[in-house]
């Protein structure tokens, strides 16, 4: 999109969004492997850009932008879909609000990393949860405030409209400042991304949940980092952006199962705790962060919105629905959980006894 925005003359393709995505994995790798001592000081460096990036954005809007009228923010809808009803459209058009919400569990996947994970992991994940959160209504808002004609906006040659609203704000300099800004919080949240998920493949290759388990979830002696599962994952990932070379609609198909799998597995998990909490509270552990007497209700409205968001996330952007615009998530869901299920009773049941727990240094004090 900035290339696109700065030279009028460039033609972007789908392979030269993939090469892009194939160095910024390679990045990424290099960083979780060899830069892995230096992670928890990058941390804190995208810490402060994130805050401060935010303040930036958010005041350059405010003071230098045109602005809708409270009444078309808070009380205009629009329905491009060709949905029959405006509700039917409010409830397709969540899938991405949805996707920008997801992963605020990822401290979770690193918890055996983790320093008194039994509360830092889950005080972590409710701050950023409920901080980010705020932060995101009040980004949300001002951006609603500042995107003035939503036609031009989605029309922009660069495909973002958030590059429609800077350069309606202020002067390509300052367009390419905020923009910066705006990659490096993305690419921060790609080497999290990273992190995370190379822990959850390893702790499940430990428990002999996948194929090829033994293999991936070595670690290695010197650097003390499982860096089979973090190369499985980076090469996943390369995999996946090949198909955006051939076809948009797989690609996006791809992104919707993203979110179908994370919304079942929300369920199952908080289902199985809200379960035992209502029937055998006596048997879950003591927890040392807990949500008191709100847990339930807490859990009850997770495992609501969860199911609801599972439902709606097989739907596609719009009518009338043709192959193009199908949304093929369901088919792969359907192919992925056969296989599943497969892989389970030819081998997985009689190998896969976890999650397993491994705690150094136990006592009984």
């Amino acid at each position: 999109g900035m290339l696109v925005i700065n030279d009028a003359s460039y033609n972007p393709t789908n392979w030269q969004g993939t090469l892009f995505v194939f160095a910024v994995v390679l990045v990424i790798f290099i960083l979780n492997v060899w830069g892995s001592d230096a992670m928890p000081m990058l941390n804190n460096a995208f810490l402060v850009i994130h805050v401060f990036g935010f303040l930036a954005i958010v005041v350059t809007l405010w003071v230098l932008s045109p602005r809708n009228t409270a009444e078309v923010v808070f009380t205009q809808f629009s329905n491009t879909g060709g949905w029959s009803s405006m509700g039917l459209a409010l409830m397709v058009g969540q899938i991405s609000a949805i996707y920008a919400s997801i992963c605020s569990d990822a401290a979770a996947h690193i918890s055996e990393e983790v320093r008194d994970a039994a509360v830092t992991v889950p005080r972590t994940m409710f701050w950023s949860y409920t901080l980010n959160g705020f932060l995101g209504v009040i980004m949300l808002i001002t951006y609603l405030f500042c995107i003035t004609n939503l036609d031009a906006a989605l029309a922009d040659p660069s495909g973002y409209p958030i590059l429609w609203v800077f350069k309606n704000t202020m002067a390509m300099a300052g367009v390419n400042a905020l923009s910066v800004v705006v990659l490096i919080m993305v690419f921060a949240g790609t080497v999290s991304f990273n992190i995370s998920t190379s822990r959850q493949t390893w702790s499940f290759a430990r428990d002999n949940g996948l194929p090829f388990s033994k293999w991936i979830a070595h670690v290695d002696p010197k650097r003390q980092l499982p860096v089979r599962a973090i190369a499985i994952t980076c090469i996943c990932t390369c995999l996946l952006a090949l198909i955006n070379v051939g076809s948009n609609v797989a690609f996006n198909a791809i992104i919707s199962l993203n979110l179908v799998s994370l919304m079942l597995t929300y369920s199952c998990s908080i289902g199985c705790v809200l379960l035992r909490r209502i029937r055998h509270p006596e048997l879950l552990p003591r927890a040392r962060w807990s949500l008191g007497r709100w847990g339930i209700p807490i859990n009850i409205a997770g495992l609501s919105y969860s199911t609801y968001a599972f439902f709606w996330c097989f739907w596609p952007n719009g009518t009338p629905v043709n192959v193009q615009s199908f949304n093929w998530s369901v088919v792969m869901f359907l192919g992925l959980a056969i296989f599943a299920v497969f892989y389970y009773f030819w081998k997985g049941r009689y190998v896969y006894k976890g999650p397993v727990v491994l705690v150094e240094g136990w006592s009984s004090e």
